[in-house]
């Protein structure tokens, strides 16, 4: 069984799967307070830790695994918060946790198991190599989804994306000036407290 951080109340049906980016475990800061602003509207967040992150915290020195390598865990983890919750959860994450989310939306929207995908700042490209696109499966993807980017990402801006070939499945909440973080210049007259926000609320109204 894979330990579960979870956030917001627990009465609700409305149940978020979120995993976290590549370098950072499923309590930072950002996945704190993008949780906390969830659970305030209502959506009960299962945030969890891949298992070379969960190493991590024993001092193991695990490098970033391919997103492939990881499919099998987040599998688990739907399986197991359908069954704590019998609840249909939307699943997800930051960055990396998004990737390897959608990898999997469709076989597991098929079977009923999730209701849809959110991804929070999707890696569209490896940073420095817009050429080594990872958007193949998104031009195909049947699941409902919500990608909640920033204008200015450096793995996939808006005037990057406009570009793609992808799903009107898919929907996109975008954040002023924001980065990979959704975090705004000073200088743009936007907050990044506003761009989570906002995010938060269009989460909520997609789940």
């Amino acid at each position: 069984m894979t330990t579960l951080l979870w956030t917001g109340p627990a009465a609700s049906d409305r149940v978020l799967v979120l995993a976290h980016g590549a370098g950072a475990p499923m309590d930072s800061r950002w996945m704190d307070d993008m949780s906390d602003l969830l659970g305030d509207r209502g959506i009960r967040v299962a945030r969890f830790e891949f298992a070379y992150m969960a190493a991590r915290r024993d001092g193991a020195r695990r490098p970033n695994p391919r997103a492939e390598a990881v499919l099998d865990e987040y599998r688990a983890v739907i399986d197991q918060v359908r069954t704590e919750t019998d609840a249909v959860p939307a699943i997800g994450g930051k960055s990396f946790g998004g990737r390897v989310a959608s990898m999997i939306a469709d076989e597991e929207h098929a079977a009923g198991h999730i209701r849809g995908l959110v991804c929070l700042g999707y890696p569209f490209h490896p940073m420095g190599k817009p050429e080594q696109l990872r958007t193949a499966h998104l031009a195909e993807l049947a699941t409902p989804a919500l990608i909640c980017q920033g204008e200015r990402d450096i793995m996939g801006s808006r005037d990057e994306v406009a570009g793609y070939t992808l799903s009107p499945a898919i929907a996109f909440s975008w954040a002023p000036d924001g980065d990979h973080d959704l975090k705004p210049r000073k200088a743009s007259g936007h907050t990044l407290p506003e761009n989570l926000a906002a995010a938060a609320d269009a989460i909520a109204a997609f789940v």
